[in-house]
């Protein structure tokens, strides 16, 4: 490649209004290249896990899944993190929204006030391993990680979990369903809702969603 050749980047657009993803697809640069498209949570996480994009512009509220939304995409691709950046792209500017979806693993936020260029460059610099916010979110982020839990109680609160109890947490958190853990874990579904009944009771916690979000805040999946 010369040294003149502009960078391309693959993206995939998640957003629930094909309208908006079809205005974004014609204001983003030439040199961000769209691979795919979503608009639900089961959508986004099959292109996002076939296409591998090098940014996903993701919506924070989005149907389908288990209701939990981009944070519930955010989870679930956790595990491609190392080579996909997640930016998050909404009309919510509440701080709520936005610390949940970079503490799930988001590399920023911008609303969509802002316009097709200034989206683009998001992209790139998030691309590049930035962090980018739209004005005044930013103060969000660093008030919530101010106060993030502490590595002492974390550790605590695992060792309260066995080591299959711990397995069996992680994959949930992901957003697996009973019958895919019994299936990774080659455990029978009813020792899956056994382990997870035992994990909610150990960390005080009402549900799965809670659990996906104590998980997330302690990135631990």
């Amino acid at each position: 490649m010369s040294e003149t050749t502009e960078q391309t980047y693959r993206v995939v657009l998640v957003d629930d209004h094909a309208i908006f993803r079809s205005g974004l697809r014609a204001d983003l640069a030439a040199d961000l290249q769209i691979v795919g498209e979503a608009g639900s949570v089961e959508q986004a996480i099959e292109v996002i896990e076939r296409e591998r994009p090098d940014v996903v512009l993701l919506d924070v509220h989005l149907p389908g899944g288990r209701g939990g939304g981009g944070a519930e995409v955010l989870a679930s691709c956790a595990h491609l993190f190392s080579q996909t950046k997640f930016l998050a792209l909404s009309v919510s500017d509440s701080a709520q929204d936005v610390v949940l979806v970079i503490r799930s693993g988001a590399r920023g936020y911008v609303t969509k006030s802002v316009s097709g260029q200034e989206i683009s460059d998001a992209v790139r610099r998030v691309a590049g391993g930035d962090a980018v916010f739209s004005p005044r979110l930013a103060g969000f982020v660093l008030d919530a990680f101010g106060s993030s839990v502490a590595s002492g109680q974390i550790d605590e609160q695992l060792d309260l979990l066995t080591d299959r109890e711990l397995q069996v947490m992680r994959l949930i958190a992901r957003g697996y369903s009973y019958k895919e853990v019994a299936k990774e874990l080659f455990i029978s579904i009813k020792t899956v809702e056994s382990h997870v009944s035992n994990v909610l009771r150990k960390l005080q916690l009402s549900n799965r969603h809670e659990l996906t979000r104590w998980a997330v805040e302690r990135k631990i999946l």
